[in-house]
């Protein structure tokens, strides 16, 4: 059976006011599932609060507009209010604790590309939410709920029973949220548009690389990512992971045309993509890149660290 390589874009699974998450589904691109890769977006308008929550895989996470804060809660460790922006690339181990939150005019979009493996289901992201209507303490009784805290029953009713958001709210302006403090960032975050280069190619295209030099937490999750910028008209020379990654490519800015070869030199994919649009390249496939007159920018992921 054939697998379906074409490019996808995320369709909205919840949010209204405050903002909506997005996600592409193993339904639409098998890819995902056969990969055990999943891939979601976060987009929070001003005021939004995306819940605390932790979810069933590890992934990175890049900014693909705006500026906001992230509150970040590593195993064993204190929390970390950071905060972020356009460009910022940020690795979440299994186990991290996680909030976002945009106080600025312009939305804050954030995508999420991670490893499956050991999620609930193959391809896709589950969060579990520790608030909100469908938060993990609302399933448990007000007796275990003020035992764990050494709260009064009314008390834990209200705690839990008027929580009405579900997963995303739009906060009110008086409400003070954590200060980024600006040593939480170190070893956090890395922001792919002002790292040092690891190709710069003049009238061609600038590639920073991520990986556990840069940003030892990428180790833990286990992928490493790029972010790859062609001027216009430039070509990325055809290749394939040589140690068998999968590579799961978001396209950020531009457009461009794209063909993917496989076993038998056979072409398997040949399409153009557009900003918006996702797309996995299968281990040993080849894939290569031209950009159209307005340039092709994209950040990938590999199933590899290295």
């Amino acid at each position: 059976m054939e697998l379906d390589l074409s490019p996808k874009l995320a369709k909205k699974v919840y949010g209204d006011n405050g903002g909506a998450y997005y996600a592409w589904s193993p339904s639409e691109l098998p890819m995902l599932r056969e990969g055990n890769i999943g891939a979601g977006k976060l987009a929070l308008e001003k005021h939004g609060f995306a819940l605390p929550r932790y979810s069933d895989s590890a992934k990175v996470a890049y900014v693909l507009q705006g500026n906001g804060i992230a509150g970040i809660v590593l195993p064993e460790a204190e929390e970390k209010v950071v905060a972020i922006k356009k460009g910022d690339a940020i690795a979440l181990p299994f186990g991290v604790v996680t909030w976002w939150y945009n106080k600025e005019d312009t939305e804050l979009v954030v995508l999420f590309l991670g490893d499956t493996s050991k999620a609930h289901k193959a391809g896709e992201f589950t969060d579990l939410f520790l608030t909100g209507s469908d938060g993990i303490f609302t399933g448990f009784s007000t007796e275990f709920v003020g035992r764990a805290w050494d709260l009064d029953e009314n008390v834990v009713k209200n705690l839990v029973g008027k929580q009405s958001g579900n997963g995303i709210v739009k906060l009110d302006e008086s409400f003070k949220m954590p200060e980024p403090k600006k040593e939480h960032r170190e070893g956090m975050a890395l922001n792919c548009e002002e790292a040092p280069l690891d190709v710069d190619i003049e009238n061609g295209g600038r590639v920073v690389v991520l990986n556990t030099k840069n940003l030892p937490l990428v180790g833990e999750v286990g992928l490493g990512a790029d972010l790859v910028r062609l001027d216009g008209g430039a070509m990325c020379s055809p290749g394939f992971s040589c140690d068998s990654a999968l590579q799961v490519t978001y396209i950020v800015r531009g457009s461009g045309r794209v063909q993917v070869v496989g076993v038998d030199g056979r072409r398997v994919l040949e399409t153009t993509v557009k900003a918006g649009n996702l797309f996995i390249v299968p281990r040993f496939f080849v894939v290569s890149k031209i950009a159209s007159p307005d340039g092709l920018e994209w950040f990938s992921i590999i199933s590899t660290p290295k």
